[in-house]
């Protein structure tokens, strides 16, 4: 049955029109009944509108219904019915068109003779034709079913393999975390250590030799940091190469986040040139997150981006007011602030984040100048 399916497939639609309007052609010359100008008008009009019936099935349906009345046929009328009901979801034009067809083939012709067929023959004739016009109107729903529902096997084989690669992503992006983690534990912890020290013997030393080795061993425990600081933000991204490859944010790119974000959102403020790159990374992804946070869950509301320093440290706040109208249900993963959290630790900050007494909510991210 499939490889039918499949060879009637490859045939060209106009090769198929063309032999359905010799097939209608033999039926009228086979049964003609009404050899009058007007009969032979009629049937020849039916015919050759089957030509069209793709583009226009209910204009050549009711082209082919003169042709029931007229005459003894049947492939014009049949085939106009199959071609409209597998284009055609509304089943009660299609009941009415095999009722229509139904009626033309049991009302004698010419409409004289009425009387003489008797209401019996008559009403035997509409039932068969009733069950004639009702076979290809079902074979065309069934095959229409049957291409819906390959449609739909074929979609959700797609949802299956995009579910399966958004697993896989997951997995990917939870051994990143993982690992993220465990560098910062094993790692960052004792290397600051180790930067904390140099940096006390560089102050403590009194031979020039043992200030420049310490002063080199602190340099260079405060660059690994900085390395792994940037290693821990790649491997916590879920995203794939695109993500890894584009340069990292800096506080020059602050304005554009802002701008592009989606929110009535301003930027006030302005810090040093002098902070170093992690942190600007760090103040960056604060006011990124808070600002996602304030599109998907305060829909309507202003935010304010502070930018600010005090004597003993520098960092952002993200306020937003209330929300004007209710916030979509959206999917979140919840680790946003967590994950803010572990950045403010490795810098040796906090981060803040809670509701305002109007309504609002608030992100305050605060990182010791120690930490430049």
């Amino acid at each position: 049955m499939n490889r039918v399916r499949e060879l009637w497939g490859r045939v060209p639609a106009p090769v198929v029109d063309l032999v359905l309007l010799c097939a209608a052609g033999v039926d009228v010359w086979l049964n003609l009944l009404d050899d009058t100008r007007f009969g032979i008008a009629l049937a020849a009009l039916g015919c050759a509108a089957l030509a069209f019936r793709r583009r226009f099935p209910l204009g050549v349906f009711l082209l082919t219904l003169p042709i029931s009345l007229t005459q003894p046929v049947a492939v014009a009328p049949l085939v106009a019915l199959f071609t409209l009901a597998g284009r055609s979801r509304n089943r009660l034009l299609l009941a009415v068109c095999v009722v229509l067809t139904a009626v033309a083939n049991s009302i004698p012709w010419p409409l004289a003779g009425l009387t003489e067929v008797g209401r019996t023959m008559t009403l035997l004739t509409f039932v068969y034709g009733l069950a004639t016009a009702a076979a290809p109107v079902l074979i065309a729903q069934l095959l229409q079913a049957h291409r819906d529902l390959a449609r739909r096997l074929v979609e959700v084989e797609e949802a299956r393999e995009h579910e399966r690669v958004l697993h896989a992503q997951a997995v990917l992006a939870r051994e990143r975390a993982q690992l993220a983690r465990e560098m910062h534990d094993v790692v960052s912890h004792q290397v600051s250590l180790i930067a904390v020290r140099a940096g006390a013997l560089q102050v403590a030393a009194g031979d020039a030799d043992a200030r420049e080795a310490a002063r080199t061993i602190r340099s260079l425990s405060v660059a690994t940091l900085d390395e792994l600081r940037t290693m821990v933000t790649l491997l916590r991204a879920s995203g794939g190469n695109a993500t890894e490859l584009t340069p990292q944010p800096t506080l020059a790119d602050l304005r554009t986040l802002v701008e592009s974000s989606g929110t009535h959102a301003v930027l006030t403020g302005e810090l040093p040139p002098t902070v170093g790159s992690p942190e600007q990374r760090a103040l960056y992804r604060t006011v990124q997150e808070a600002l996602t946070n304030v599109r998907k869950h305060a829909p309507g509301a202003t935010a304010c981006v502070e930018l600010w320093q005090d004597g003993e440290g520098f960092g952002v706040s993200v306020t937003n007011t209330a929300p004007t109208r209710p916030s979509l249900s959206l999917p979140g993963s919840q680790q946003g602030l967590v994950g803010l959290r572990e950045r403010a630790e490795i810098l040796h900050g906090t981060l803040q984040a809670g509701p305002t007494a109007e309504g609002g909510y608030r992100v305050r991210l605060r990182i010791p100048l120690s930490a430049d």
